[in-house]
């Protein structure tokens, strides 16, 4: 267990602070966002947590800079919504049900309870009156309506498909929820099951989504994640012959990006999924087949296409035919080829891919060269070659660049029926069935006279049932509940069933931003005016790990509903920023086992928020982490304090002392320094080195107070604006100072101050003096220096002197404002 450090004593009681002013701001509806506000709209969104029960550090870590930002976007001029809600559907509740014997629907508003409560003890301007919970029927029906849109416009379908397959859970996982062969939240090795599932059609949208131009401002890390996982090739669909076989399917289609080295292939290998291979393998090698194909299905995709693992298969027994050169070859299974991406086929062509080359030494198969360099001499290769060169062994193509070879080849089959040129793209269809009851149900009624039949919107929402059997079967609760599953179609009347699978709940996820905007609105999703008003959402923040679900299916869902015409817009969020993580104390990630869990609650009953604030915020850039540090957090404590004592003093005193001159210009520079670096560093999420700023400041401060060198009018114009600055960032210390200095409530309802760019300025500039290029000294000039007064300081100078004695000075070189550079022989 972690043990709790001793902890800073403090002029201010932190605790009373945060209470007295979370109280008055939520009885003055401080944080109340107002729709009709004439300021232009900001709508800055963090990623909504789930009710887990507890809020976590890594919340705090998420949420308090989010938040600064947002304040800082107030103080700005803008009308801020910065909303917040329960992503509250899902998996934990539902074996959380199974393992305490609570309903899910209790645990999870159990949950929320207890993290409004800690929420609010953060301080930040969230509108409660626009929280958004998913598993609520006001929230799930409108789930249940844009499914329902989806189905009408073709763009979702059930189709039998296989999926990763958690037997404890008992339901179907994302490739992503698979670690290291195991589900991730139970450690329960995988396997892989045919199911009829429904999907919806992102990949109609590929291309699209492919399309960021002009349109997000998002970090390149996930604009490459989301291009890579989209993953689109361009290349050449062709048969190989299997009409020998006598099968309903006479030919075996594969996708390649190399068209150049179709005459190379000396084997074709399918996926161990795919739905030919029980009728091309032949009885002498059905058991070794049917064997791997087993061993195929308890492993991940993840680990299926890693590169780290020797590449495995399995000879059919079977032969296909290439028709550019009417060559038999032979028909394996290997399970780095995955029916979920190109045809679930690929032609091996070992002399010139490094994968296909292992495969071929490892089962003897043969490598053929059909692109090589000039100087090659015709000897079989030690490994693949896979650059640009001439055709050989190529037929009627030999000679051609590979380049020249690869428009010909393609030109050709497409003209003899043998295939076409395509587009290939590693992402497949976003599944969103899953076998649980805790989720949205799909609603959607099968009847044997009628087939699949839409819920009418009338009958929105398709409630789940309270009493239902949570034990894990492998199919949904919601099929041994007859109540719920028996009904009556609805076009005939007649004896019906219900789709008893509910949606992944990355659909929630996919449109809450639409809903924040008017969560009250009975007729529709959203309210369309206020829907125009906000969105799209301005700045988003998150963590990365979201790159290929969460983010791009929101983006899908919104390009879906504009060709649908419910929106105007084509991107969800024009700006992302996605934060770090912080770590335990001993650089190591927060866990439970290792004792190094930091429970935030424990920190603010003694520190305040405003400390742990500062500390997350301070400990690193925002988008990198870091470990959380006892010492750290005591240092920022400590800080607040000084900050406490310069404001407390009573700056009458200072009406006696000397004022103005030298001084007082250079405490206004500084003032105006920081206020101008503070506004740069914060709108652009750079936290600590606000913060940095701010202590460099408040330590100014402490010393022209003991000078004496500082008069009462600049030390109060100074410490307001250094209380405007920390308002955002420590908002219950900066409210209370601000009323302890006889300010008008509320400090979060002043501007950011400006700054004075001459104020700023620097009166003197270092420059750097060389000999010869060679540094040789730096001195303090005015920053209008002109040219013959620098070059006559640079000759004068005894440091450079001693370099041009007895030597001829041939020119000095004038950089405006940085250097001379005295060239001599």
């Amino acid at each position: 267990m972690r043990t709790a450090p001793r902890r800073v004593e403090l002029r201010y009681d932190p605790v009373a602070i945060d209470r007295k002013w979370q109280d008055r701001w939520a009885r003055d509806g401080l944080h109340r966002v107002q729709d009709d506000d004439p300021r232009p709209k900001w709508y800055e969104m963090t990623m909504y947590p789930y009710p887990s029960g507890d809020l976590h550090i890594g919340h705090w870590y998420a949420m308090a800079p989010a938040d600064c930002h947002a304040r800082f976007r107030r103080m700005q001029g803008y009308n801020v919504l910065h909303p917040i809600g329960f992503d509250a559907f899902g998996l934990p509740a539902e074996n959380a049900a199974i393992s305490r014997g609570i309903h899910p629907y209790s645990w999870t508003m159990s949950n929320i309870e207890n993290m409004r409560k800690q929420l609010a003890s953060l301080g930040a301007i969230y509108d409660w009156d626009r929280e958004v919970i998913c598993c609520l029927p006001e929230y799930y029906r409108w789930n249940q309506w844009f499914f329902l849109q989806l189905y009408q416009h073709g763009l979702a379908y059930r189709a039998t498909a296989p999926v990763v397959w958690c037997p404890s859970c008992q339901t179907v996982l994302a490739n992503e929820q698979v670690i290291g062969g195991a589900c991730e939240r139970c450690d329960t090795p995988v396997i892989r099951r045919d199911l009829e599932q429904w999907f919806l059609r992102i990949t109609n949208y590929a291309d699209q989504l492919l399309d960021f131009d002009g349109l997000v401002d998002w970090p390149e890390k996930i604009l490459t994640m989301q291009r890579n996982w989209i993953g689109r090739s361009e290349g050449v669909e062709i048969g190989f012959d299997i009409s020998h076989a006598n099968l309903p399917q006479k030919e075996i289609r594969t996708f390649t990006t190399r068209i150049d080295t179709v005459f190379g292939v000396t084997f074709l290998v399918l996926a161990p999924e795919h739905p030919l291979v029980p009728s091309l393998t032949t009885e002498q090698h059905r058991a070794e087949v049917e064997a791997y194909v087993a061993r195929a299905r308890q492993t991940s995709e993840i680990q299926r296409l890693s590169t780290e693992g020797e590449k495995t298969g399995v000879f059919l027994g079977g032969y296909a035919v290439n028709p550019l050169n009417n060559e038999r070859v032979p028909i394996l299974i290997a399970d780095y080829v995955l029916t979920t991406y190109g045809t679930g086929a690929v032609m091996g062509v070992p002399a010139h891919d490094s994968r296909d080359f292992a495969f071929a030494k490892k089962y003897g198969l043969p490598v053929r060269t059909v692109i090589a360099p000039l100087s090659w001499d015709g000897s079989e290769p030690s490994q693949a070659y896979l650059d640009d060169g001439f055709m050989t062994n190529s037929g009627a193509y030999e000679g051609m660049t590979n380049q020249e070879g690869m428009k010909a080849i393609a030109e050709d089959i497409e003209r003899s029926g043998w295939g076409k040129k395509t587009v290939s793209y590693r992402m497949r269809d976003w599944l969103i069935s899953r076998q649980r009851y805790w989720g949205t149900p799909i609603p959607m009624i099968f009847c044997e006279r009628c087939g699949t039949v839409p819920v009418p919107e009338s009958e929105l929402p398709v409630l789940l049932p309270p009493d239902a059997e949570f034990k894990p079967t492998g199919e949904s609760p919601l099929a041994s509940h007859p109540d719920f599953s028996q009904t009556k179609c609805p076009n005939c009347g007649g004896a019906a069933r219900r789709e008893t699978d509910t949606m992944d709940t990355f659909f929630d996820s996919s449109w809450y931003m639409l809903r924040y905007t008017s969560p009250q609105y009975s007729q529709g999703a959203f309210d369309p005016k206020l829907l125009e008003k906000w969105m799209p959402v301005d700045q988003y923040t998150g963590g990365a790990e979201h790159a290929v679900m969460h983010l791009l299916y929101s983006r899908f869902f919104i390009k879906a509903l504009r060709d649908m015409g419910l929106v105007e817009f084509d991107e969800p969020f024009r700006r992302l920023f996605n934060q770090g993580v912080i770590l335990g104390e001993d650089h190591e990630k927060m866990s439970k086992s290792r004792g190094n869990v930091v429970n935030p609650d424990d920190v603010v009953g003694q520190l305040g928020a405003d400390a742990v604030r500062c500390f997350l915020m301070f400990i690193g850039p925002w988008d990198q982490g870091g470990p959380w540090s006892d010492v750290g957090i005591n240092g920022v404590a400590r800080w607040l304090n000084r900050v406490w004592t310069i404001v407390e003093r009573d700056p009458s005193n200072l009406d006696s002392k000397p004022g103005g001159g030298d001084n007082a210009r250079e405490t206004l520079r500084l003032l105006h320094q920081t206020i101008r670096k503070c506004h740069s560093d914060l709108d652009r999420f750079k936290f600590n080195t606000t913060i940095a700023s701010l202590m460099e400041f408040s330590n100014h401060l402490s010393k022209v107070w003991a000078e004496g060198s500082v008069d009462a009018a600049t030390w109060r114009e100074c410490i307001e604006k250094m209380l405007l600055i920390l308002a955002p960032i420590a908002p219950h210390i900066s409210e209370e100072m601000w009323e302890l200095t006889g300010h008008q409530y509320s400090i979060h309802q002043q501007r950011f101050p400006e700054w004075d760019e001459e104020l700023a300025a620097e009166e003197t500039i270092t420059l750097v003096l060389q000999v010869n290029g060679k540094v040789r000294d730096r001195i303090q000039v005015s920053v209008d220096i002109d040219e013959a007064e620098a070059q006559e300081l640079a000759l004068a100078s005894p440091k450079v002197r001693v370099f041009t004695q007895d030597k001829t000075v041939n020119k000095a070189i004038y950089v405006p404002g940085r250097l001379v550079n005295v060239v001599v022989s």
